[in-house]
């Protein structure tokens, strides 16, 4: 392929002047390389690990403009909001603007004035949009959200088969599709139907290792728990919560702001103008809950949802995977939860059962339900499923999910299976979990009496557990496939082949034991964990939050979380200390460096810690004139001692690196670096101690510093 670049700069020098990163991620440069070589490529990447970025470089350095091909308005609307406000000419098309607003944007796009231009995919497949791209120079194709094309993915959009006609049409540009959410057989057919034989695969997992995952069970009080899990881990934080049904979305989200909370409900049923509304302050307001189906959230860029959570059962492992990863997009830690029960697996099959699809489909379907259930009885590390789920590997169990942290109770349930097992076949296979229980109980009821079940030997036979237990048991037997429900049945229970060796003792189970209680404390995750100076954070915060209101944009548009931590912990003393935070490009620094800048200096004043002048920048300057530390404390008539400090904090604001501060190997300064690790203190004279006085308390202070980078 040919493709043309029309500047001198690299992928990491518009990395570092434009967006404000320091350096790439995984494989995002090999990513970028592929692509203005010419090549096609297929990225799969994590939620929040930096997609967009394996085509917005590109499009800066190749000549021509970049067509991005995106599902959702909502997604276009916020990648071009905040490519603008990074100095980069990006637009988009769609069915949100009028007549006149089309026309100007292709006006653009014919003048050569547009670095990015985004689509959905009907929009593209127009012969007239066609015709034009014909005539313009196109850089490059990206392909968002590419699971899409996927018959048998959860959001299947049909007009994504048509994408393959690009490679037909446009056989030089080059074409990247990107998704975060694919097994192996949708991975298989994303490179069928868009042609892309050629491409090559980028795989960096699907681990998302700041999200705490956690699942429990439904014992009759889901919006209970589910108040108390957001009250006591994330109170004032940004969240969504999915429910199955529309009616439970209205009567929850009303439920929550009657409990104070700022929740909006969003769902297919409401008007489009309330939908938008609402959506719109979830992106723009801090602390807004958003309580939604599953019509709510692909293509929703917004960084900092600190939790997700669910009070159904999601259909499938992909929808869950995709919905969790909502949150944490800025890569600080967020949680997500679930409340599910045995009533959800019933809905869920009926739905699929009455559903018009082909039998493939439905049995498809049902393999993928399957798998979901068996994700949420598992005992074992979940994280380790869910990614094994998508064929990636992970050595050892997380530690960051429930199973892991506080690891589920187990039992020998054999006994108890062959009684619930028996009351089924006893009873006839013509009854629903509630009447079974009743049975096992020995419950005086008339419909028992009435077929004559109180005469059945499994009558009474179960009081050693209670109605929720039992309840749990049979959801367990389901989900295991030991037994079905039969939705012709009005929902009756029925055996499988697979009951039969526990029926007769030749195999024995062990499951997961329902907690009459949860009262596990996990982690509170906070975007603000990070952090130590409370009184920055809000403080900048609120000045980001007054820019957004000026600007009509989301706050999270001018700065992420994680670059407003980042400010809080280092307070940079200096716009050129500024520009070394994380995600602060030359266009934000110009923008907003000042303001941001007076804020942190004024916090600076009242704080003991910080140094008051410019003494260390005079030092970290003479440094760089390449004065050995020796020769700055001669010329400045200070202390060795307060010169290695001064250089030590140059290395903590991430402006001095260590390798140039110290005369050592580098392996010498892993050594010292590893000795720091193992210290349980960590103090310096710990570690002197420890390397028998080898070593100056300047240099170990150095290293130190270097810890944090």
């Amino acid at each position: 392929m040919s493709v043309e670049l029309v500047t001198n700069q690299t992928p990491i020098n518009i990395l570092q002047s434009v967006f404000g990163y320091k350096s790439f991620r995984n494989q995002q440069e090999a990513v970028i390389e592929q692509i203005i070589s010419g090549g096609d490529a297929l990225v799969l990447m994590p939620t929040g690990g930096g997609k967009s970025l394996c085509y917005q470089v590109p499009a800066l350095l190749l000549d021509g403009t970049a067509i991005v091909i995106s599902p959702l308005i909502a997604l276009m609307q916020d990648q071009v909001m905040a490519l603008r406000l990074f100095g980069i000419k990006a637009a988009f098309i769609n069915s949100s603007l009028n007549a006149e607003e089309v026309n100007e944007v292709e006006n653009r796009l014919i003048g050569g004035e547009l670095d990015l231009l985004y689509v959905a995919p009907e929009r593209l497949m127009m012969s007239r949009m066609l015709s034009l791209l014909d005539q313009e120079k196109i850089s490059l194709f990206a392909i968002d959200e590419a699971h899409c094309v996927s018959q048998w993915g959860h959001d299947f959009r049909p007009e994504y088969i048509q994408l393959s006609v690009l490679h037909e049409r446009f056989p030089s540009v080059p074409r990247i599709a990107l998704t975060a959410t694919a097994d192996e057989t949708t991975r298989t057919e994303i490179i069928q139907r868009l042609a892309l034989d050629q491409a090559r695969v980028f795989n960096d997992g699907f681990d998302r290792p700041n999200i705490q995952y956690r699942i429990n069970e439904n014992q009759g009080n889901a919006r209970e728990q589910l108040l108390r899990f957001i009250l006591n881990e994330h109170e004032g934080d940004t969240g969504i919560v999915y429910c199955l049904s529309r009616k439970r979305v209205d009567q929850i989200a009303q439920w929550l702001e009657g409990k104070g909370l700022k929740a909006l409900a969003y769902h297919a049923g409401m008007s489009n103008d309330v939908r938008q509304h609402h959506q719109e302050r979830f992106l723009r307001e801090e602390g807004v809950i958003i309580v939604a189906t599953i019509a709510f959230g692909m293509g929703i860029d917004k960084p900092d949802v600190r939790f997700v959570a669910h009070l159904n059962l999601p259909k499938s492992i992909e929808g869950y995977y995709q919905e969790t990863g909502r949150a944490g997009r800025d890569g600080l830690p967020a949680n997500t939860w679930m409340s599910y029960g045995l009533q959800d697996v019933i809905t869920l099959r009926q739905m699929q059962h009455g559903s018009t699809g082909e039998e493939n489909y439905k049995r498809i379907e049902g393999h993928k339900l399957d798998a979901m259930l068996g994700l949420c009885e598992i005992t074992t590390c979940r994280r380790q499923a869910m990614l094994r789920y998508f064929g990636d590997e992970m050595g050892e169990p997380c530690g960051n999910c429930d199973n892991c942290i506080t690891p589920p109770q187990t039992w020998d349930a054999t006994e108890a299976a062959q009684k619930a097992i028996s009351c089924v076949h006893r009873t006839g296979q013509r009854f629903g979990v509630k009447y079974l229980v009743d049975v096992l109980l020995g419950k005086d009821d008339d419909r028992i009496i009435q077929f004559d079940h109180h005469r059945v030997s499994t009558f009474g036979i179960g009081t050693e557990l209670d109605n929720k237990e039992w309840s749990t048991l049979y959801r367990q037997l389901i989900a295991s496939g030991f037994l079905r429900v039969d939705f012709e049945g009005h929902g009756s229970v029925k055996l499988t082949e697979a009951a039969r060796p526990v029926l007769k003792g030749e195999q024995r189970l062990t499951l997961r034991r329902m907690l009459k209680s949860s009262k596990t404390k996990l982690r509170k995750t906070r975007a603000f964990a990070a952090t130590a100076n409370n009184a920055l954070w809000e403080s900048l915060r609120q000045h980001r939050t007054e820019l957004a209101e000026d600007q009509g944009v989301p706050a999270y548009v001018i700065f992420h979380d994680a670059t407003l931590a980042e400010m809080t912990e280092r307070q940079p003393q200096t716009l050129k200390q500024l520009s070394n935070i994380s995600g602060v490009g030359e266009s934000k620094l110009e923008a907003y460096g000042e303001s941001f800048l007076d804020i942190i200096l004024s916090h600076s004043k009242a704080d003991p810690f910080i140094d008051k002048s410019d003494t260390v920048q005079e030092t970290i300057e003479l440094h760089n004139q390449k004065l050995s530390p020796q020769e700055i404390a001669d010329k400045r008539e200070m202390t060795l001692s307060t010169i290695y400090k001064h250089l030590s904090r140059g290395i903590e604001m991430g402006e001095l690196k260590i390798t140039d501060v110290l005369a050592l190997e580098e392996n010498e300064i892993k050594i010292i670096q590893s000795v720091f690790e193992d210290c349980e203190d960590g103090k310096l004279k710990s570690v002197y101690e420890e390397l028998n006085g080898e070593y100056d308390y300047g240099v170990l202070g150095c290293v130190k510093a270097s810890l944090g980078n």
